[in-house]
């Protein structure tokens, strides 16, 4: 990958890394209401919020690791057969850290994790 590639990648994370770190935890607030409905409706959007901060929080350490691998010079490897990454690949997801095949098999695994964890919940019950 050539310098000027990577420049462009690290300004691309560093904007996300600046959205990202704009977080807001406003939307946390519990306010008190007298009617059921409203604290139901707070009480959704809170939820909604909190995912959306839970998501960004993931992004934004995704972001801040993608460019601890630039500064180490192994942006655009792939941490699992350590093949180069598709670039175009990395120019739709610049935080990348698996080539797609590796990926792939990583969600496989994760669904596969996730579905015994789910089998052996049903069956405690």
């Amino acid at each position: 990958m050539t310098r000027i590639e990577l420049d462009a990648f690290r300004r691309t994370l560093e904007n996300r890394q600046a959205e990202l770190g704009k977080g807001s935890r406003e939307s946390l607030a519990i306010e008190a209401s007298p009617d059921e409905l409203d604290r139901i409706q707070n009480a959704s959007e809170r939820d909604y919020a909190m995912g959306n901060l839970e998501r960004d929080a993931v992004r934004l350490r995704e972001v801040r690791m993608a460019l601890d691998r630039i500064r180490a010079g192994t942006f655009g490897v792939c941490g699992g057969c350590e093949e180069d990454i598709n670039p175009k690949r990395l120019a739709a997801v610049p935080w990348a850290s698996s080539c797609i095949v590796c990926q792939a098999a990583a969600d496989r695994a994760l669904r596969t994790l996730r579905g015994e964890f789910r089998e052996s919940l049903v069956m405690a019950a």
